[in-house]
């Protein structure tokens, strides 16, 4: 597997490859998620086309979350990269006036994978990422006002959200 894991206490934050599209176009069906993440529906043939942009695209991290609680437990009986898989998280450093400044989104795609902390690991995780090795020093995060679970756990976190 190609390019940097992270490892946490809750997950593993892998690249998105080729592999995971699969089960990231199953879920991107859900109409939950894709208002969550103001996205629209692709279909299979476009989501590996996007996969591979976004794996090639400098100015674009993505790493899908693997929930570990599932590979220590025993449930992964396949390849874990895929079975383990509970979401993405990703940044964009979109903003050509401030390149220390990038757009951070999470998303936990399996209902029995929320409200465990995950998320908000994984935002940890990338953004001590981003900082270490892109040079970030900045984050901003754009959340639907509908998106609860998302505004609370931003919300929790300290300093300028605007």
């Amino acid at each position: 597997m190609g390019g940097v894991s992270l490892e946490g206490e809750k997950v593993i934050l892998v690249p998105y490859m080729e592999a995971h599209v699969p089960k990231y176009h199953q879920w991107m069906q859900d109409p939950f998620l894709l208002q969550a993440t103001g996205s629209e529906p692709l279909s299979l043939q476009d989501e590996y086309t996007m996969q591979l942009s976004w794996t090639q695209d400098p100015l674009k991290r993505t790493f899908i979350v693997l929930d570990k609680e599932l590979i220590q437990a025993g449930f992964v009986h396949g390849d874990p990269h895929v079975e383990a898989m509970v979401g993405d998280v990703n940044i964009f450093m979109n903003d050509l006036d401030d390149p220390q400044m990038a757009e951070i989104e999470i998303m936990i795609a399996e209902p029995k994978s929320r409200g465990k902390g995950l998320g908000k690991e994984s935002v940890l995780m990338m953004m001590a990422y981003a900082v270490q090795e892109l040079g970030i020093h900045v984050f901003r995060a754009k959340i639907g006002e509908s998106n609860g679970s998302s505004l609370h756990m931003f919300l929790g976190f300290s300093g300028d959200f605007s």
